[in-house]
């Protein structure tokens, strides 16, 4: 039979639902319909779930490609699914999970179908302590990098605290190196949001010597290029051989700046993550101003 699904947008979209749960993406099949169906699937993500782009465009619809090209001419039913998910079983429970919420995404929240994932259960994550570098391993990455830029890049994910994609959307219009204050434009999501953070001057000197090769730069040019930060840290770590990475990079930071004594609702911050506590969220002046007194009052060092 033939069952109409709604999304919250009112756009209709027609899917085929068989007797055993069988089910087929709406509209004609091929490459051009699928291409449509992630298309509206994004914007539903964007606009009705309010996700962001990170989430959407970095996890979401490559999630849906991989899934639809393993899938190939295949129906889509909740055995096709678990037969996918048993591929993943040797990945990070993390990894699978993220594939599970994505799939809810898209068959129970978009298409209207949740009896088709209605039976997967999100994986247990045992939590693992986190083994952090200590100051000397950064000294010695951060010697291995020949290039102003490669050294402006680490200096300012380790004294920041920003995630990988938060530093590669900014524009120099973002940025005060007098004030060594960095004030994004973006307006994040329910959990992610960076209302102010700040560089020490190690890394004010790094970007200022960076700049100053660059030509041609403007207010709205970017910071740096995803490319070239991942061709940073991967230089430094066949040069140096320790694994460091934009990730690790924050981990230190939040670690450091909690043994230079820095109160967690204020690490949280520079880190761009929305406050938990009634405390942080209702009685807490996150003004850049007294943020910034906070991040120099400590003298966060990472070449000293």
């Amino acid at each position: 039979m033939w069952k109409k699904t709604h999304n919250s947008n009112k756009n209709c979209h027609q899917s085929r639902v068989a007797p055993g749960g069988r089910f087929e993406l709406p509209g004609p099949r091929g490459p051009h319909a699928l291409k449509g169906t992630l298309k509206e699937f994004e914007r539903f993500c964007t606009i009705d779930l309010a996700l962001s782009d990170a989430t959407v465009k970095g996890h979401h619809i490559p999630e849906m490609r991989r899934f639809f090209k393993w899938l190939g001419n295949r129906e889509v039913t909740t055995e096709s699914i678990r037969e996918y998910l048993e591929t993943l079983k040797e990945k990070a429970a993390s990894t699978r999970a993220n594939t599970l919420k994505t799939f809810r995404r898209f068959f129970r929240d978009y298409l209207k179908h949740g009896e088709l994932v209605a039976t997967f259960k999100l994986p247990h994550q045992n939590y693992k302590p986190k083994s952090i570098p200590i100051k000397e391993q950064l000294q010695k990455f951060y010697a291995a990098l020949k290039s102003p830029k490669d050294r402006a890049i680490f200096l300012i994910y380790a004294t920041t605290g920003l995630r990988k994609h938060e530093l590669v959307s900014l524009a120099l219009k973002e940025i005060d190196l007098e004030r060594r204050i960095i004030l994004p434009k973006t307006d994040g999501s329910r959990t992610k949001r960076t209302w102010a953070t700040f560089f020490n001057e190690e890394a004010e000197r790094a970007l200022r010597e960076c700049f100053g090769r660059c030509k041609g730069l403007t207010s709205d040019s970017k910071l740096f290029a995803e490319k070239a930060v991942r061709k940073t840290f991967k230089r430094g770590q066949e040069r140096a051989g320790i694994h460091i990475t934009p990730k690790v990079l924050r981990d230190w930071f939040c670690s450091e700046m909690g043994e230079l004594g820095v109160a967690d609702r204020y690490v949280d911050a520079f880190c761009g993550r929305v406050p938990r506590s009634i405390l942080a969220r209702h009685y807490t002046d996150f003004s850049p101003e007294r943020l910034k007194r906070i991040y120099d009052s400590v003298r966060l060092r990472v070449l000293e």
